[in-house]
This record gives structure tokens, sequence and C-alpha cells, in this order.
């Protein structure tokens, strides 16, 4: 009966050390998201760099699973490649490590009046949880909540540690405890397999790390029993990565896990023969036997993971070129926008970074409508069946997109809470239908070349010279409008609805003129009710345009968010002079070149 609560008393001491560092992670998380876009965005440009990224961001999260997986999200987004990547995971196997360093708090040493006694974990924990609540429940602002969660995690996690190691301090009188640790002292290979396989099953290295240090207040755990259990302990973690790097993934992606596998692989053999050889030697005699605390497990795993870092760290070429042989690439067709493919969920482990993937995917399903229109308007000047198949591969990408973000976004939005990213999310995904329907045009375009083609006609040169200005135009705001969402620049956004009113007169006049050629007979019945078409969806395309702007303008201004055609009213009845120069700058460039017959 006494083994039964005793496993029940270390259960449930386990389950909240793994409660308090998830939340305790997520609110390091929410707190840090954009310190987190900037480390991993931006300061990977060289192996030692990416060591330091990934050593702070798994500080900071408190899990190189998930730093792991954050990273391959952004692989799988373009921002990193595989180089880069493998230094993240030699720095995240050294962050890891600062939870044990936290969790050694628990040696501190009761001195009485000593401010120590301030930081030992029975009485951390209790006001780090008063603190906790208080601020989550109490205080309305959210880098307080965020403060507040990482209190409440770290106060549970040291109730759970408090747990645990209450639950097994008996165990130091139980003689089948102490024959138990004496065999697997003597079988090291067996003591890494046994880490190995409890950490797969408990998904944490943080937490078999925990209970080491909880099992260490027995007094009888010795160092020649606890290094080989923490190098098992290393190797577990990697195939919980492994397992998550490879579903849904690209290559890269892969090869992500599979050089986490091979790093930790070759630092346990490694490290496994210069112990076995100074143990041999005689070197460090009295250490094998020593009993350990809580602070020499977090010394020797920070130890182990630090050393195989420096080690591996000029070899990070041939762990990229490992794992390119483990996972081959497939001989496929270039993708001319992965960013495409890019939404990954694996993302949404960080909301900054996933916010701004989106939007990074955003611009670039933009570009790939505005080349898309380009090319479909290139097939009324001489239709190519491959430029075709070009066209509605791209739609095809862009239609997918659509879709998967419209899953990604709504899932986005449970994470996201400052309001700002809240505006930003909602303009994202409204953005989205509005670039969609302008890659719908381009087909719809293509479809109108390929009717005058295959009945052997054409537009008259009057025509077709107008379609070369108007089309030049509309691809002109759909640069604008590229460039706006790419750089996030509302001064871009604002130069689009000059140009769109242009692109509306222009239209205006056009069908007036063409309608006068149908009089006259110039152009054929059939001709002139696909230019007409035409017209109309390039004009929709614009328009498309204008309201992608109002919506960047919207999402920091309430009156423009509240009602886009009263703006766009008062704008033009304003008489603002920066609206009103880029409107005449417009008409000269293309309105005035029709209405002179400039072509």
């Amino acid at each position: 009966m006494s083994t039964l609560l005793t496993a029940i008393k270390l259960l449930g001491g386990l389950a909240m050390f793994l409660y308090g560092m998830e939340i305790m992670g997520d609110g390091l998380k929410q707190g840090s998201g954009s310190a987190l876009k900037n480390f991993l965005g931006k300061l990977t440009q060289n192996a030692l760099l990416g060591v330091l990224t990934g050593t702070v961001v798994t500080a900071i999260i408190q899990s190189s699973t998930a730093t792991i997986v954050l990273t391959v999200g952004l692989i799988g987004a373009g921002i990193l490649n595989l180089r880069q990547a493998v230094s993240i995971v030699l720095g995240a196997n050294i962050g890891t490590t600062v939870t044990a360093q936290i969790i050694r708090l628990m040696d501190i040493e009761d001195g009485g009046g000593s401010i120590l006694t301030f930081f030992k974990p029975d009485t951390l924990a209790p006001i780090a949880l008063c603190v906790g609540i208080l601020l989550f429940m109490f205080v309305k602002k959210s880098g307080s909540k965020n403060v507040g969660l990482i209190c409440l995690g770290f106060g549970i996690l040291f109730s759970g540690l408090m747990a645990m190691t209450d639950a097994v301090e008996p165990l130091a009188e139980s003689q089948i405890f102490v024959d138990l640790l004496g065999y697997f002292s003597d079988a090291p290979l067996l003591s890494i397999l046994v880490g190995l396989v409890l950490t797969v099953i408990i998904q944490s290295s943080s937490a078999m790390v925990g209970i080491l240090q909880a099992l260490s207040v027995t007094g009888v755990m010795t160092f020649e029993l606890v290094y080989p259990l923490i190098m098992g302990i290393n190797l577990g973690t990697c195939v919980t990565t492994a397992m998550v790097c490879s579903i849904g993934t690209n290559k890269d992606a892969k090869r992500t896990g599979v050089v986490h596998i091979v790093f930790n692989t070759i630092g346990t053999v490694l490290f496994m023969i210069v112990m076995t050889l100074l143990r041999h030697a005689g070197l460090f005699g009295g250490l094998w036997e020593s009993v350990v605390d809580s602070g020499v497990i977090a010394n020797f795993q920070t130890l182990f993971n630090l050393l195989t870092a420096v080690v591996l760290l000029p070899f990070t070429g041939a762990l990229v070129k490992i794992a390119c042989k483990v996972v081959k690439e497939d001989p496929v067709k270039e993708d001319k926008y992965p960013e495409l493919s890019a939404l990954d969920k694996k993302l949404l482990i960080s909301p900054a970074v996933a916010l701004g993937q989106a939007a990074r995917s955003l611009a670039v399903m933009a570009r790939a409508a505005k080349e898309n229109v380009e090319l479909s308007l290139a097939q009324f000047t001489g239709y190519d069946e491959g430029r075709a198949q070009e066209i509605a591969e791209c739609e095809e990408q862009l239609d997918l997109f659509a879709d998967n973000a419209d899953n990604y976004m709504i899932e986005l939005f449970q994470y996201v809470e400052s309001e700002r990213d809240n505006r930003q999310l909602n303009m994202i995904m409204q953005c989205v239908p509005a670039v969609e329907r302008v890659g719908d045009y381009a087909t719809n375009f293509d479809e109108m070349a390929k009717k005058l083609h295959d009945a052997g006609l054409a537009f008259s040169e009057s025509a077709r010279k107008e379609l070369d200005v108007l089309g030049a135009a509309v691809v002109e705001i759909l640069d604008l409008t590229v460039a706006a969402l790419r750089d996030d620049d509302e001064d871009t956004a604002r130069r689009i609805e000059p140009l769109e009113e242009v692109i509306d007169d222009m239209v205006l006049l056009l069908k007036d003129r063409h309608a006068s050629r149908l009089r006259q007979g110039i152009c054929s019945v059939d001709t002139g009710l696909v230019f007409m078409d035409l017209l109309t969806h390039l004009e929709r395309a614009a328009d498309q345009c204008s309201s992608i702007a109002m919506l960047m303008l919207g999402r920091h201004n309430e009156e423009i968010m509240k009602n886009h055609h009263r703006y766009l009213q008062e704008l033009h009845e304003s008489g603002d002079r920066s609206y009103l120069d880029e409107l005449e700058n417009r008409k000269l460039q293309f309105l005035a070149p029709l209405d002179q017959g400039q072509y």
C-alpha cells in the first residue's frame, strides 16, 4: 500500500511539474513573441550565432522540442535553411539545461535569517503563486497577464517538484530501491536505455532531469548511475523531435529531426568513451561513487550539452551532409512561390512568428497574382499553351493557399492576444480573398484570349494599343499593392486610390470608344463582347487593390475601418494635396496618352 501511495504522490508531483513548465513556457512565449521572431529570423547568419539563438530561445520557452518544432516551421516558411537550423539545434540542447539549473535552487540550505532562504522552493513557490494569481486575475494589461502566467507556472513547477521530492524521500530506506540503483550503476548502457525510454514516454527531458534531481534527496544516487541516465534522456528527447519533424513537413524539416538524432547520438558515444577511459585510468577516483545532489545533476547536464555543441560546431556541414544522405531529395519541379506552402501550424507555438509569416505569405500571394495577370494579358498578343499551363498552375497554388490560409488564421485567432495583432490578423484574413479574386481574373483573361485564338479572332490595332495602356496601369496598381503588403507601408497604400480612380476613368473612356468602333463596324461583335468583359475585369482587379489599401489603412484608423466608402468620398472631396498630386501624375502617365492617342 505504501508503494502505491508513493507512486501516486510521485505521479501527482510530476503532473504539476509538467503543467507548471507548460504554462510558464506559454507565458514566456506570449511575452516575448517578437523577440523570438527577431532571434530566429535574423541571428542565424553564422553557426555561432545560430547556437546562441537556439540557446536563448530555448531558455525563454523552456523546451528544446518546442524550439526545434518552431525551427521546422520556419524552414517550411523559407525563413531558415537547413544549415541555420542545425546550429539552432545545437543551441537548443544547451538552452534546455536552464530548467535544471533553476531546479537546483532546492539545494539551498536553510540559513535562518539568510536572504538565500527566500530562494528556497518552499518559500519561493507560494510567493510566485500569489504574485502570479494577482497579476493574472486582477491586472488587465496583457503584459502583466503574461508575467502572472510565468509566475504561476514557476510556482506550480516548484510545487510539483517538492511533491515529487516528498514522495521519493522514503525510498532512501528501501533496500530494493538501493539494490536496483546498484544494478544500474554497473550497467551504464542499460541506464542510457532506461533514460531514453522514460523520456520518450514522458515527452520532456526537463521533466526527467527534474525527477532525477528529486530522487537525489534520497542520498543514494551516485554519479556513476546519473551520468548515463542523463545521456539517455538527451537521446530520448530527440526521438520525440524526430517524430514531430516527420509529420507533414518538407525534406529539410525531416533532415532537422535527423540532425538532432545524429548530434545527440554522436555526443553520447563520445562522452561514454571519454568517461569510460577516465574511469579506467583511475582519474577523478572519488567522483564515480560520490553521492550527487540536484546541483551536480544540473551541472553535468549543462557540461555534457555544452561540450558536445563545442566539439560538433565545426562539423555542422558534415551533419547537414549526413542528414541529406539519410533524407534524399526528390526530383521535383522548382516552386516559384514556396511561401504559399509556408503556413505551417507548427508556427502557432509562437503567435508573433505565425502572424509575421501570414503577412509575408500574403505579400507573396499578391505578387503571384500580379505576375499571373501579366502572363494572362500577354496571351492577347500571342496565345501560348505553355503559358496557359503556367497560369493554371499558379491559380491552383493561389486557391490552395487561400483555403489553407482560412484554416490557419482562424486557428491563429485563438492565440493572438493584443488588439494590434488582432487587427493585423483580421486585415490579412480579409485581404486573402481579395487577392484570390485578382488571381481569378487572370484565369478569366486567359480564357478570353483562348476563345479569341480558337475562333481565329483578334482585337483591332486600336483596341490592342488601348489594352496595352490600361494593362500597364493595372499592373502598376498591382505592383503598388504588392509593395505595400511586402513592406507593410501605409504611404504606398495611400498611392493606390488615386491610380484606381484613374483606371476607372480609363475604363469609361475605352468602353465609349469601343462602342463607337462597334457602331462603325471596325470591330466584330464577338471581339467587342470579349473586349468589354476584359475592361470590366481589369477595373475589378483595380477595385480589389483599392479594397486591400483600405484594409491596410483601416487597421489603425477606426473611422476608415467602420466605413471605407465615406473615407473615400471625403478623400475625393477634401482637396488633400498629396492625393491630388498623385491623381494628377497618374492622369498624365496613363489617361493623357489615351486622350491624345499617344500609344
